[in-house]
């Protein structure tokens, strides 16, 4: 992972300037990577490409086939105080990383399962940035939980986290957004999250056994306490972190391809 060279670096967010410091030698936690975290599984190059191979082979709906309508990008002045943040915020309550753990891009994006934009990004976006920037090494990426429209959204939160145990974290996100049918309508109820979890061929009495236990209720809720503290107020939301220079650029909502192309290229090419 590229080493961090300064202490802290800023970003903004809807009006508010941030700052990210890395945590003192002073505090009981010893000092931690730039990404980091027992939640988030860090694993080799070949097992990340190969991942990312299921998570096409899984995503068999494209914007092409079913275009839909994005959202628009918004610029804001930040000129308040920098408010300091733990990078625990960004890379800690999250997803395994997709794609190469040494890219020195990190795409960080928090969602609801349930959100219309959500799917909206990855039927239409992600795919793209997928085959250009994380297969081949630039990028990896990292899903958080913002689960913000209903019980649902909880559950199916905590089936991907389930899925984890069995190392398919990233086939049963894709899953979900595969099946997506609107908001608190039944489609992420529990029952057939269960149906998801035999469709990608996961131990079906592991999987059962786990979403009873409620394991991952804390992860969730302190995953949602992150977007939070950034001032996340809906979804989908993107942090892109430039682990050379350590700077954190923003994108707001279902922004087309080519918004994340210019951004990953205006850091690559720099």
């Amino acid at each position: 992972m590229p080493v961090n060279i300064d202490d802290e670096f800023t970003f903004s967010v809807e009006d508010n300037e941030y700052v990210i410091k890395k945590k003192d030698a002073s505090e009981k936690k010893p000092v931690k990577n730039f990404i980091h975290g027992p939640s988030i599984g860090i694993g080799t190059l070949v097992t990340a490409i190969f991942v990312i191979g299921i998570f096409f082979a899984l995503n068999g709906i494209t914007g092409e086939d079913q275009p839909l309508i994005e959202t628009q990008i918004t610029e804001t002045d930040t000129k308040q105080k920098p408010t300091p943040i733990s990078d625990e915020v960004f890379f800690g309550n999250g997803s395994p990383i997709l794609g190469n753990p040494n890219a020195s891009i990190t795409l960080i994006e928090f969602g609801d399962y349930q959100c219309h934009f959500c799917n909206v990004y990855f039927k239409n976006t992600q795919h793209k940035i997928l085959e250009n920037f994380v297969v081949t090494g630039k990028v990896n990426i990292i899903f958080k939980d913002f689960t913000i429209i209903g019980p649902d959204s909880i559950g199916a939160a905590h089936a991907t986290h389930c899925a984890n145990e069995q190392n398919k974290y990233w086939e049963y996100h894709n899953i979900l957004y595969n099946n997506w049918a609107g908001e608190n309508n039944g489609w992420a109820a529990k029952q057939n999250l269960g149906k998801y979890a035999n469709d990608i061929k996961l131990d079906s009495d592991l999987f059962l056994q786990c979403m009873n236990s409620n394991n991952y209720k804390d992860l969730i809720s302190q995953s949602n306490d992150d977007a939070q503290t950034l001032g996340i107020s809906g979804t989908p939301a993107f942090f892109i972190v430039d682990h050379e220079t350590s700077e954190v650029r923003t994108i707001s909502g279902a922004q087309p391809y080519e918004v994340f192309e210019r951004v990953f290229n205006s850091i690559i090419e720099k």
